[in-house]
């Protein structure tokens, strides 16, 4: 009578299905890559194939692989049914959830959103990972990507958050001391904050992809919270998103009616992420928050 399969190595391939990396997954189990490659060859041995295959976009399941998962996901609801009952607070959702976005928005609405979620849920786990990039097209490591721009994604599904505003923002000191344009082109004789051109994988949030003259000096940063900063401070006219400044003290709108970008935000996850019930509950809280907030996107 032929052995099952260990439903320990099943969890592991689920976990690989939808992290894509077998680094990732070793992080998230708390072991090591060589082990997780070793329980997959394992599992397919006990199969009798093989689960996983390489492609352009990384790690991807083969038919017996997708089957498989199937078997994992059922376990992994039993025993998040399991772990609620346990607890005696009818909890089921554990395990860990890991995100990346940007830091902005991550800060803004997905820390109080999963904050929200976690006092629901005291056995969830979430790490939040701070990256300004586009969807990833290979596996990224994450069950869940907050990505800003247009999409291009492959074998992965991405659910619109909502839109959101650049404007041009200085502070009240600034604006005393050097004036503020009177036109688009006058921006050319003031000191300017944004991104790092260089290091910026989304061209619509950079001052090159603006049409804007040249400024007189710039001021680059890989994180918004410097770039605030350093408006706040009068480096310069920043091109700011409209819901870190909305609302907040020591900063002035610059050509409010001349200038202004709109830039959509999604959630993108792989079809293996959405149907775990931890994602599903993190991407409704983060949807929530968002939806809550509309007139701070809007501003």
């Amino acid at each position: 009578m032929r052995r099952l399969p260990s439903p320990d190595d099943l969890l592991i391939l689920l976990t690989v299905a939808r992290l894509g990396r077998f680094n990732a997954v070793a992080e998230t189990l708390g072991t090591t890559h060589t082990t997780i490659s070793r329980r997959i060859l394992a599992l397919d041995k006990q199969l009798g194939g093989r689960t996983l295959e390489r492609s352009p976009h990384g790690w991807e399941l083969t038919e017996l692989g997708s089957q498989a998962v199937a078997a994992a996901e059922a376990i992994e609801g039993t025993l998040g049914a399991l772990s609620g009952t346990l607890a005696r607070d009818g909890d089921a959702l554990s395990g860990l959830v890991r995100i990346s976005t940007p830091d902005g928005f991550g800060a803004e609405f997905l820390a109080p959103a999963l904050v929200r979620l976690q006092r629901d849920s005291p056995l969830l786990n979430v790490e939040l990972l701070s990256a300004t990039r586009k969807a990833s097209q290979n596996r990224s490591g994450v069950d869940l990507e907050v990505v800003v721009g247009n999409l291009e994604v492959a074998h992965a599904e991405a659910i619109f958050l909502s839109n959101y505003f650049l404007r041009l923002y200085a502070s009240p000191e600034y604006a005393q001391g050097r004036g503020l344009p009177a036109t688009l082109d006058d921006v050319r004789q003031h000191g300017f904050v944004s991104y790092v051109e260089s290091a910026l994988q989304v061209a619509e949030l950079g001052h090159r992809s603006t049409r804007l003259p040249v400024p007189r000096s710039s001021f680059q940063a890989t994180s918004i919270f410097a770039q605030l900063e350093a408006v706040r401070r009068g480096a310069g006219i920043g091109l700011l998103p409209n819901f870190m400044v909305v609302g907040k003290p020591g900063f002035v709108a610059v050509l409010p009616d001349d200038f202004q970008r709109q830039l959509p935000i999604w959630a993108v996850a792989r079809a293996e992420s959405l149907r775990s019930a931890p994602v599903q509950a993190v991407l409704g809280a983060i949807r929530t928050e968002v939806k809550e907030r509309q007139d701070v996107l809007a501003g």
